[in-house]
Parts: C-alpha cells; structure tokens; sequence
C-alpha cells in the first residue's frame, strides 16, 4: 500500500510539472501571437511607397542575398518622397542564410549617372525623383539588384536613439566642438532639448538622440565628407547592436513611435522576415563606396566638387566581391560606360593618378 501511494505522488508531480510546462508554452505562444499582431497593426501606418520595378534598373542578385537600400534625409518639414537630397545613401546586404549584414556608404558627391544620361551628385537622384530614381540609380551605376528600401529623417533616427537609452560613441574633441554646434539646429529642429558637451574631455561619450544626429551630421574634420559618412555608418551599428539587445519592449516602443515617420515599399510579409532576422543578425563589415577615391574641383560641364571613383568599373568588381564574394565578377556594359564617362568628366584616370 505503501508503495502505492508514492506512485500516485509522482504522479500527480507529473501532472502538475506538464500542466506548468503546458501553460508556459501557452503564454509564450499567446505573447508571440500578440506581438506579431501588433507589428502588423503597426506596420499599416507606415507611409507605404508603391514604386515602378519596370525603371528600377535591377541586375540580378545573387541567390542567398536581399539587398535593400537605405536615405537619411535632411528634411526639415518632413518631406520622404523627393525634392530633398539625400545626406546618407546606404545599401545593406543580408546573407539570408547565415544573417550577417553587410554596409556601403555610397558618398554623397560621388558622380554618377542619372536618369536623363546626364552626371551629377549620387544624393541628386533622391531629390529628382525620389526613392524611385534613388534606388534606379544605384543599380545602373553599381550592377545590383535592388527593390526595396526605407528612408528616415532627423526626427526619426533621433526618437530611436532615445528609446534605446542613447548609444556611446568615441569623439575627439574636434569632433565634440562640432557636434555642440550642430545639436542646437538639431534640437531645433527635432523639438527636443539636449545638453553641452565638454570639448576638453575626449574620449567615449554616451550621446543621446540629438546629439547623436548631430554626430552623423559633421563635416568639417579631416576626411571631409568621406569621414561623414563613416561616422553615419558608426551611429547605425551602434543602433543595430542595442536593438538585438534591447528586446521586445523597446522593439515594440520603436514599431509604434518610428514607423510612421519612415517611408518604404516593403511589404508587411518583408518587414516581419527583416524582424525575425534579429534574433541571429550579425553585423559584419562597413564600407564606403567608391573604395577608391579621389575629389576633383574641376569637372566638365559641372560646377562644384565631386567625388569620383578612380577607376569606377574596378570599384563595382570590388564591391560584387565584398557583397557577394564574386571573384570574377565581370561589369555591365552600362557600367563600363560610365567609368569611360566618368574618367572623362573629370581626368581621373587609374593609371595616371598618383595619391
């Protein structure tokens, strides 16, 4: 009899122990249909951007990557759609398979083609004709494949810092003398207040959102705009390593404050695949394109300084290769025409250039 009921008491342990096991998986189950129930409701109010895939100019990607496009726009009133340059053009590559992401800054001032045949400013498309033009543009110019994108302003970049508790960045005290006077129009321009940081103290500092936009802002150091650009690419892993920390509260915090300030054309089964990518993103390496690069003041036809690649068909192999690890990856006909162009255009040639 004994022994009995000590069968029954493990028993009833067993039952009690599955039952708790039961409800875990239950609510665990319930929280995750909730949360993606509410990214959906989310999604909806994003400015959603239908754009035409027969201009886009897409080269085919290879398979077991999705490339998409990202602008940081300088619009002061809001403006997502066009008729503002683009103070930050970026294009990630996801390995679908292994979740690292890749980045390119393409510079600002780089020349490249535009769509009427003519060369001006790489952030010149955006303000012609939009993410369309924008996104048309890098694959003319660059060989690739891109359909999708998402653009952002001041206000938006700036609200996600701040719902991460702010990021920390390592600034000289150039770079602190610049990034307080940048943050007063930043703040301005934001509505959000901001504090002064000490030029005489070096070294990492945690930046809030403003001061953090400000950061990606300055472009009176050495490296100029080259350096610019890094700094955006800095801020933005930054971000990326505190939201696959920051887990679903914040992520939830920034869906429903953030979306509705970005503009995309990526629908909502794309989103939540990008979403579900978190959980094992990888950010592997950042680069600036053109890799070689040189600045010319004198370009024919055209007023002002610009960018170029030295050797521009050379630089699109290189950047198959950094994406894609296409070795022997052989330029577009349309490619090997703007590097003619190009080197033209401004007298860059690689086999004459000296550093």
């Amino acid at each position: 009899m004994f022994g009995v009921r000590v069968d029954k008491k493990r028993l009833l342990k067993r039952r009690i122990r599955r039952r708790k096991i039961l409800l875990i998986l239950e609510c665990f189950c319930l929280t995750v249909l909730l949360v993606t129930a509410f990214f959906i409701h989310q999604i909806e109010k994003l400015d959603y951007t239908k754009l035409d895939e027969s201009v886009l100019e897409c080269q085919n990607t290879p398979k077991g990557y999705f490339n998409f496009a990202l602008f940081g726009l300088d619009s002061r009133e809001g403006e997502l759609e066009g008729g503002v340059r683009s103070d930050c053009i970026m294009i990630a590559n996801l390995d679908t398979r292994t979740g690292e992401l890749k980045l390119v800054s393409v510079y600002r001032d780089t020349l490249l083609k535009q769509q009427d045949g003519t060369y001006d400013k790489a952030n010149a498309a955006y303000s012609y004709g939009g993410p369309q033009e924008a996104i048309a543009m890098l694959n003319r110019n660059l060989d690739l494949g891109i359909e999708q994108y998402a653009a952002v302003n001041f206000n938006s970049l700036s609200e996600i810092v701040d719902i991460l508790g702010g990021i920390d960045i390592e600034l000289t005290s150039e770079e602190i003398f610049w990034l307080n006077g940048y943050a007063a129009e930043t703040s301005q321009v934001v509505g959000k207040e901001t504090t002064h940081i000490d030029e005489n103290a070096p070294g990492v500092h945690h930046l809030d959102g403003i001061q953090a936009v400000s950061f990606t802002r300055i472009r009176y150091t050495q490296g100029d705009d080259f350096k610019r650009a890094q700094r955006q690419r800095i801020v933005l892993e930054q971000i990326l390593k505190k939201i696959k920390s920051s887990g679903p509260w914040k992520w939830m915090q920034i869906v429903e404050n953030v979306l509705p300030q970005i503009s995309t054309n990526m629908d909502t089964a794309t989103l939540l695949k990008l979403g579900a990518q978190m959980f094992h993103l990888k950010i592997g390496e950042m680069k600036g394109f053109p890799f070689d690069i040189a600045t010319s003041d004198s370009v024919i036809g055209l007023a002002g300084s610009y960018a170029a690649a030295i050797g521009h068909a050379d630089n699109v192999k290189q950047l198959h290769e950094f994406f894609f690890q296409e070795m022997d990856y052989q330029p577009s006909e349309v490619v090997l025409q703007v590097d003619a162009d190009v080197a033209y255009l401004t007298g860059i040639y690689p086999e004459n250039y000296i550093q």
